[in-house]
């Protein structure tokens, strides 16, 4: 008689017992992302961007819904900071396992409130709790290299060229001109905004300025939402500012600390964004895993096929590795004075090419069927595509990341 030894994992794997208030939020993620993210991701997704921004659109029951979660960050602010970023993990992951593009609405409605306490503007962040929000940085005519506020990446022979949005500090106001481009996350829903721009001084432009803005203020307006392949449930558009005033207690950073938060905005950011991509790679293989059950090739499921059990394997131990890795990198920058940038790097860029080997895979495994909207993998690879590219492309983040490699007193 052969006896399997076989252990019973939780939702999220290889993962260490939970506390009670763990099991409780992870619990009450994971029926949200079943109950509500899944059907209404689906639907989204087909639906042209005008029709997901519209009023009834189910975007916007979920928008709500999703405030009953509990996930206030200034609720949160006072818990152990393992333990906050493990329930931050763990709720996240759950919700990306239903919809990635849902999730990441949910998430940006938090990154004013999460940048302005970066920066320590408790006030901000209180204005900003509760509210839709969305994180501007993104410009036409420049993409992941806004996020190089030291220009630390720029070519030796480089020109930055002029930006396409500008803040200018005059007096007890800021003065913001200019366009960010249809990448904005949650722009066409959002409330308040969490600006990253240049700044001018004395007539020059620097890098920069970080705000909050209210996008009811007068000179503010929206561009047509971002037509995509991948995370369509996602809106994105353009935002613009026509001499837009904002009260100086709306800063976050100026000139002279922009860099400095700047570096903690992505440190915190790219974790984040990974979290999503894990949830969706663990969706994509259990959903290869499933399927390996059920159909049937030269008469046997076709996970009697050593292959089939080989390419699983491999799907398995990469999604539990970018989860390892993700959490580990938020962990240490939550517990540390200064955040370890090539970590949150590291963390992101893992995740994200994670995402889409998975997905692919599991595309691969459902044959045929994989490529017809019948069933979810096409969707899934689609929008596990777009991670490479969101919150930064993956060349210039591991370009970003290198460079904190380097150490001069060994030059």
């Amino acid at each position: 008689m052969t006896v399997q030894f076989k252990p019973q994992l939780g939702l999220s794997g290889l993962e260490s017992p939970l506390s009670e208030l763990e099991s409780q939020v992870q619990e009450n993620a994971h029926r949200f992302a079943k109950d509500v993210l899944r059907p209404a991701g689906a639907k989204l997704d087909r639906l042209t961007p005008e029709e997901v921004v519209a009023p009834g659109s189910a975007l916007w029951e979920v928008l709500e819904k999703s405030h009953d979660l509990g996930l206030s960050l200034t609720a949160m602010a006072e818990m152990d900071p393992v333990e906050r970023v493990r329930i931050l993990a763990i709720a996240s992951e759950e919700l990306a396992w239903g919809d990635a593009g849902l999730a990441g609405a949910i998430l940006v409605n938090h990154f004013p409130v999460m940048y302005s306490m970066l920066a320590g503007n408790m006030a901000m962040a209180d204005f900003c709790d509760g509210k839709r929000g969305c994180w501007a940085i993104t410009e036409p005519d420049h993409g992941s290299d806004m996020l190089d506020a030291s220009g630390s990446l720029q070519a030796t022979e480089g020109q930055y060229g002029r930006p396409n949005c500008i803040a200018r500090i005059e007096g007890d106001k800021v003065v913001i001109s200019g366009q960010k481009s249809a990448w904005v996350s949650g722009a066409m829903t959002a409330e308040v905004c969490a600006l990253f721009c240049h700044a001018e001084v004395d007539g020059q432009t620097r890098p920069g300025v970080a705000v909050i803005v209210s996008l009811d203020a007068p000179g503010v307006s929206r561009g047509k939402p971002l037509d995509k392949m991948g995370m369509r449930c996602l809106n994105q558009g353009e935002l613009y500012f026509d001499n837009v005033e904002v009260p100086i207690e709306n800063l976050l950073a100026g000139p002279d600390s922009y860099q400095e938060l700047a570096y903690k905005m992505l440190s915190e950011a790219n974790p984040h964004v990974a979290l999503m991509f894990v949830g969706l790679a663990r969706a994509a293989y259990e959903q290869a895993l499933e399927y390996a059950h059920e159909r049937k090739q030269g008469g046997v499921p076709i996970i009697r096929h050593q292959h089939v059990q080989y390419r699983l394997f491999h799907m398995f131990r990469k999604v539990e590795a970018a989860r390892a890795l993700v959490r580990r990198v938020m962990e240490f920058n939550a517990t540390t004075d200064v955040p370890a940038l090539q970590g949150s790097t590291a963390a992101k860029v893992t995740a994200t090419q994670t995402a889409f080997e998975v997905a692919n895979d599991a595309l691969q495994m459902f044959g045929g069927n994989g490529m017809t909207r019948e069933y979810p993998m096409e969707k899934l690879l689609r929008d596990a595509r777009s991670g490479l590219i969101a919150d930064g492309c993956n060349e210039v983040l591991a370009i970003k990341g290198g460079s904190m490699l380097v150490d001069t007193e060994r030059l």
